[in-house]
């Protein structure tokens, strides 16, 4: 993998880390800023708000931008953003701070899946998505714990500080590295890009992003509690779980991108989730043994994230054969969609716990990403399908460079 692909990567735990590690500083915001926690929480709604706007809308807007001089002002102001929260004077500008950084957070993840395509071979595509989302994996299991041990032993500012310097090191490696030239598609007007919306396959490629996703987070949102509560860990006993976590996810990720190389992205996906739905289904049993809990737990972790490769990966094909002109949107939208189903999710979990209790949120999950598997098996009987505007190629690797 070019050193190039190892910049998006960074950039990526970045970003990861400033969206997370803020559920860990609510408290100490909350008390220093003197606002409620419901106040406080609304920081974490309003970034994926950012993320779930700037993904579809800044993309289009942005589509006849050189890819290299985009990715590099989006980390400049991903920089500027946590440096504005750094030296926030008030919760207002603390907000306008975390929306900042909630649109370069969209727009990144949308054209960073092409451009880590770009980079390398095309059999080598899913691959390079996933090296480019171990950024994100390894922030959840690292950034966000370094983060709040920071923010807890310094003040909250400081880690938004840290963060900076991070943005400010991925500037650097984004000047150095990048090829000037990245191939990108010919960009359409905003209105004909906005289209994508009316093409059913993308649509369901979304439903499959957004259900599949959702699925695994009505009970990953309240691991915690489950551990503690059922499980018999202890409180400090978890973070050292959420770890090790953390590295079984990284593990996955990069097992979901060769995976999707060997079987196709349709191929890939109904194995992980059909995978995913097992282990959160065994995990209504597994759960009240601290040892079967935690053996469930490290695989659930392979298979929770071990999706996103090939999710990018098809709806990059899909937008090549739906709406060429139109694939860097496309991508955005599925961003927005990996967000709109982490808050689903959470709160459909919410509603499990308070309604039938902590234990039910496994089976329920489980359920729900079935659904993504059905979702994912209609998808792949359509694309047997033949269809006047297709080409004759069918590879994903094909189909991602067929603009270069």
């Amino acid at each position: 993998m070019p050193l190039a692909l190892w910049v998006l990567t960074l950039s990526a735990f970045a970003i990861g880390t400033t969206e997370f590690v803020i559920v860990g500083l609510i408290p100490t915001i909350a008390t220093d800023l003197a606002v409620t926690l419901p106040s406080a929480g609304l920081l974490v709604s309003l970034y994926a708000l950012g993320v779930a706007v700037g993904a579809p809308v800044l993309t289009a807007l942005s589509g006849r931008l050189p890819r290299k001089h985009l990715l590099i002002g989006l980390m400049l102001l991903f920089t500027a953003g946590n440096l504005l929260a750094w030296q926030a004077p008030g919760y207002t500008t603390l907000v306008f701070a975390r929306v900042l950084t909630g649109l370069t957070h969209g727009v990144f993840f949308s054209i960073g899946s092409v451009i880590a395509t770009r980079l390398v071979a095309p059999q080598k595509a899913a691959s390079a998505i996933a090296t480019m989302f171990t950024g994100l994996t390894v922030a959840l299991v690292t950034g966000v714990p370094l983060g709040t041990f920071i923010g807890q032993h310094f003040g909250w500012r400081a880690t938004f500080l840290a963060v900076a310097a991070l943005g400010a090191l991925a500037v650097l490696g984004s000047a150095l590295l990048l090829p000037r030239a990245i191939p990108h598609s010919a960009p359409a007007p905003l209105r004909q890009q906005l289209q994508v919306l009316a093409r059913p396959r993308l649509l369901l490629v979304y439903a499959m992003t957004a259900v599949g996703y959702g699925g695994s987070f009505i009970a990953f949102t309240f691991l915690a509690p489950l551990l503690t509560q059922i499980s018999g860990f202890s409180v400090s006993a978890v973070s050292l779980v959420m770890l090790v976590y953390g590295v079984s996810v990284a593990v996955g990720n990069v097992y979901g991108g060769r995976l999707a190389d060997r079987l196709g992205p349709v191929g890939a996906l109904k194995r992980v989730f059909l995978w995913l739905a097992a282990v959160l289904f065994v995990l209504f049993f597994a759960a009240p043994s601290p040892w079967l809990a935690l053996a469930t737990v490290l695989v659930w972790g392979a298979a929770a994230f071990g999706n996103v490769p090939a999710l990018q990966v098809y709806v990059v094909q899909q937008a090549q054969r739906e709406a060429p002109q139109a694939s860097d949107v496309a991508s955005g939208l599925n961003i927005a969609a990996f967000n709109l189903g982490i808050a689903g999710g959470a709160w459909l979990g919410g509603e499990v716990v308070s309604r039938l209790g902590l234990i039910h949120t496994t089976w329920i999950g489980g359920l729900v990403v079935l659904g993504a598997l059905a979702l994912t098996a209609w998808s792949g009987r359509l694309d047997r399908r033949p269809r006047d505007h297709d080409a004759p190629r069918e590879r994903c690797g094909e189909v991602l460079v067929s603009n270069t």
